[in-house]
């Protein structure tokens, strides 16, 4: 059984995935969200997956920081669990990873494993709220079969301000589905570079457009952009974007899917000030993009071989250098590109995800069943 929070972003992304390919190699599914959350658009995502999840989908209540849910819930799951007959309780964020925990104990026949997906981590040091799920977080590691980390950058955090767990811990990355490596060619009119993502300030997109400005062509062209997603600071972007007069060379998008977007353009930016291991280098790369990016978060992983090219977050003039790079040389970033393709194309497929995290749960359960 999955159980999570809100199914929003990476960490659906990623049960999403995950359900999918365990139900097609038959075994039963059953998901648990969060009521209080839930909207026609959770709905509709989880209505999308229902083929694959044989023991359904069930909301209890999960507040966001703390509340009675967070009492009659673990109890609610446990009684759910084993009318389902669950042997394997799979948590994912702060939430999601505390009751699938907590619905375990009393059963020594079942294991109960949690993905973090940044959860607890995303708090700030020595703030209440953050100190009260970490102290959470690290007694119940003793009633945790295993970890699951998407990154070694994860569990590197993980282990800084929550300690080594009691427990087995792997880093198993995610990955993609087979069709997302087939090349995507770009538009006839596609811009040099592509943003893809939301429009906050952990993105670094102010950086990212003040970094346009000044990049140009040898034939004195002034380099375009088209930005694909939305969010918080969509509309103070789009105003910055006017007041650097930049309105004819930027091209917003609104929000799309991955691929649809990243056929208007030619190379993939990502300025992010913070992130884990992001997805969308994960399709940018598998689509045969060049990708400019920040070094911050696990993103180094992806790049592998070509993590030379990975430059400061928050550093206007070295993604300004990044950019004019490729313009500059565009052959060059598409032979790192095909690099980069061959790196993660073995180690970041749905399949190879799900080949080791569905060998942790045998691996736990025989372990726990003696």
């Amino acid at each position: 059984m999955q159980v999570l929070r809100a199914p929003v972003g990476g960490l659906f992304r990623h049960v999403y995935d995950l359900t999918q390919e365990l139900a097609r190699r038959g075994h039963q599914v059953g998901v648990v969200a969060d009521s209080l959350t839930s909207d026609a658009l959770t709905g509709q995502r989880l209505r999308e997956l229902a083929p694959s999840i044989a023991l359904g989908t069930y909301y209890f209540p999960m507040p966001r920081t703390v509340g009675v849910g967070d009492v009659t819930t673990p109890l609610r799951v446990r009684r759910l669990a084993n009318t389902l007959k669950i042997d394997v309780l799979h948590g994912h964020g702060a939430k999601g990873g505390v009751h699938a925990r907590l619905s375990r104990l009393g059963r020594g026949d079942r294991v109960a494993l949690n993905t973090p997906h940044g959860g607890v981590l995303n708090y700030k040091p020595g703030t209440l709220v953050g100190g009260f799920f970490r102290s959470i977080e690290h007694a119940i590691g003793a009633i945790t079969d295993a970890y699951i980390f998407e990154s070694a950058f994860a569990q590197r955090r993980f282990h800084e301000m929550i300690g080594r767990p009691p427990c087995a811990e792997e880093v198993i990355h995610n990955g993609l589905a087979p069709e997302e490596f087939d090349p995507l060619p770009c538009d006839p009119d596609a811009h040099d570079f592509v943003y893809v993502g939301e429009f906050r300030g952990a993105k670094g997109i102010g950086y990212l457009i003040e970094a346009l400005v000044e990049v140009k062509a040898a034939d004195g062209r002034p380099a375009t952009m088209a930005m694909a997603g939305g969010g918080p600071e969509f509309e103070q972007t789009k105003a910055r974007i006017a007041e650097l007069g930049l309105t004819d060379r930027i091209e917003l998008l609104g929000v799309r899917p991955v691929r649809q977007a990243l056929n208007r353009g030619h190379c993939l930016v990502v300025a992010s000030l913070a992130e884990s291991l992001p997805y969308v280098i994960l399709e940018g790369s598998a689509a045969g993009r060049p990708v400019i990016s920040t070094n911050v978060g696990g993103i180094s992983e992806i790049f592998g071989p070509t993590s030379g090219s990975l430059f400061p977050a928050a550093d206007t003039a070295a993604l300004r250098g990044a950019m004019q790079k490729f313009i500059n040389d565009p052959a060059a970033a598409m032979a790192e590109a095909k690099v980069r393709l061959d790196y993660i194309r073995p180690r970041f497929s749905i399949a190879h995800m799900v080949d080791q995290i569905e060998a942790l749960y045998y691996e736990t359960l025989a372990k726990r069943r003696g």
